[in-house]
């Protein structure tokens, strides 16, 4: 591409193709007198008045005189705009006691008369810019970028306009239909093609011949469809001289740590990192309860220092493990992966690699993704759900505001009364006067006056896992921050309520909801909130799906870039929405994978 296209970012006919006009001029020669219009002039007279400059101008094509007003000349008007002067102007035209006068009136260079003209915000100058353009910008461009040839023929109709489309663009008021749709699969297609070339295939440390029959027969449940399928593919991936590198999302209680140990068995030797201790051991205990007596496992955390790791299996830990020198490993896992830096994830692999080959690597995570989101990013890695869930979940979820309090209050006296749990949700630790709720700090008193056995804890507190296991194991009440929405497992949890629930995202409030009913137990979730109106809480409290809810979350805010993880944080296409945009995102996906 040429160096002045380079500069602004252009590296290809297709970025071109996707800086699409932000406005289109009709410049066409026309004798009846139209709002806007090009005017063929000759200037004849100059008047300097007090604030502006009046040239009167005859007008050929529409065969009147017109006054043409400037408020701020400089000396090229005077050299452009002088008398004798032919040339064309483009303008809107204003009538003032029978008179035509064009404040401030664009001059038309010659190559762009009687054509429909697009306009772009970019700095290069129109008339280079459209001769690069006319170069770069064509059908066989294209067509060798791999578009299909309709896409190809709406995207140069987008830049090189007839009649017949800049009717349309004026009637419809921008871009529309087949030519908005092609700018989007223009840029699913540049984005989702980018994620290829950054995907990396190293070898494989181990190709292992697996098998988990005898482990799934050994296990005092049976697996679900969906369980049993991620199985398969994991077992599929292990046989590979190619490092495996798959997200494994299960939503709340879909059973992801059968899989995990599934894995482990199959790989011979394994490492899973999960974010906390009490998540670790949770793992560990669950481990040793479910895989086969001489299957050797570690437990790895701050609390926990195994001496020799070369004698285990399978080794559970925190990031303590980054810290540790750590054997030769077929596999690393990793739960809860949002959970991790980056570089914590990097660093787990560097460890166990060997030369240029990698172990199969395969993240676990309960944040469930829109399909379409899973289908772009599955270009970078592969992608396994489970969404059936072992037994179904009976949680009833309500919006509730102050005038609740008093009825609120009689619940959670009754599950308490039955010996169920209550865990109560603040945004905040410490008071706010922006903030419309009350901090865990300020709450915290009336809790303690009138219920015993209430338990404190937030992100900050560095006993929280403690005071966590204690709640568990005596509490009524957990009053917590959002520290609480993932991996604590805590059985006799009936209810939740979470304070100002239209401030946290519906991902964030559905890891929440999850914590109750993990063991059939009737379940409820209060979303307490000021305004009880609210859309997005008032349909989030009818879904129950995760799937269906990151559909919903996807729908109420901008899709993002997916590869950075920014879905909140910014606009990162500019035609393409994630929430509406599935059958184009599908189509590409298709095209690229012939």
């Amino acid at each position: 591409m040429n160096e002045k296209l380079f500069r602004v970012g252009i590296r290809s006919p297709l970025d071109l193709a996707l800086l699409a006009p932000h406005k289109y001029y009709d410049f066409r020669i026309k004798r009846s007198i139209e709002p806007q219009m090009v005017l063929d002039v000759q200037i004849k007279e100059i008047q300097t008045l007090a604030k502006l400059q009046k040239r009167i101008a005859y007008a050929h094509n529409i065969g009147r005189e017109v006054e043409l007003l400037f408020f701020h000349t400089k000396k090229f008007h005077e050299y452009a705009f002088g008398v004798g002067e032919r040339l064309f102007i483009y303008g809107k035209l204003q009538f003032q006691y029978g008179k035509i006068q064009i404040v401030q009136p664009q001059k038309v260079a010659n190559y762009k008369i009687d054509q429909i003209f697009p306009s772009y915000k970019i700095p290069i100058r129109g008339d280079i810019f459209a001769s690069l353009k006319k170069e770069y910008l064509t059908a066989k461009a294209l067509a060798h970028e791999g578009l299909p040839q309709d896409i190809v023929e709406s995207l140069l109709k987008i830049h090189y306009p007839d009649e017949e489309f800049y009717k349309e663009y004026q009637k419809e008021g921008g871009i529309f239909g087949r030519y908005f749709e092609a700018l989007k699969f223009a840029e699913a297609y540049r984005y989702i093609r980018a994620l290829r070339h950054k995907r990396i295939n190293r070898p494989a440390q181990c190709v292992i011949d697996a098998k988990y029959q005898d482990f799934v027969a050994s296990l005092p449940f049976t697996l679900t469809n969906d369980q049993q399928k991620v199985i398969d593919e994991i077992r599929r991936d292990l046989g590979k001289d190619v490092a495996a590198r798959r997200v494994v999302v299960g939503d709340v209680g879909s059973g992801k740590s059968v899989v995990m140990f599934a894995t482990a068995y199959m790989a011979k030797r394994s490492i899973l990192m999960a974010p906390t201790s009490v998540l670790a051991r949770q793992l560990y205990e669950e481990a040793k309860r479910l895989m086969p007596k001489n299957f050797k496992i570690a437990l790895v955390s701050a609390q926990e220092n195994v001496e020799n790791l070369e004698e285990y299996d399978f080794i559970i830990g925190t990031h303590a493990l980054l810290y540790r020198k750590l054997p030769k490993v077929c596999v690393v896992m990793v739960d809860e992966q949002h959970r991790f830096g980056t570089n914590q994830r990097q660093k787990l692999k560097k460890l166990v690699e060997s030369g240029d080959q990698s172990p199969h690597y395969f993240q676990f995570s309960a944040t469930p993704i829109p399909r379409t989101q899973a289908m772009m990013e599955s270009a970078l890695v592969d992608y396994s759900f489970i969404q059936e869930v072992p037994f179904k979940k009976d949680i009833t979820t309500k919006v509730v505001g102050k005038e609740d309090f008093r009825l609120l209050l009689a619940h959670i006296k009754r599950e308490i009364s039955q010996d169920h749990q209550v865990l109560i949700v603040y945004p905040l630790v410490e008071e706010s006067a922006t903030y419309g709720y009350k901090s865990l700090e300020e709450a915290k008193n009336f809790w303690m006056r009138y219920f015993d056995g209430v338990y404190v804890t937030h992100g900050k507190d560095k006993a929280k896992e403690e005071a966590l296991a204690a709640f568990a194991k005596n509490g009524n009440i957990l009053l917590a921050t959002t520290v609480i929405e993932v991996g604590i497992s805590l059985p006799k949890l009936s209810t939740i309520v979470i304070v100002g629930a239209e401030n946290l995202g519906l991902a964030t409030l559905h890891q929440l909801r999850g914590r109750v009913s993990r063991t059939g137990l009737k379940g409820y979730c209060f979303l307490y909130t000021n305004n009880k109106e609210n859309e997005r809480l008032q349909k989030f409290s009818k879904i129950t799906s995760g799937f269906a809810i990151a559909e919903l979350d996807l729908a109420f805010r901008k899709s993002g870039d997916i590869v950075s993880g920014k879905e909140q944080s910014g606009k990162t296409f500019k035609y393409l929405s994630l929430a509406e945009d599935k059958k184009i995102i599908e189509r590409v996906k298709a095209l690229l994978d012939q």
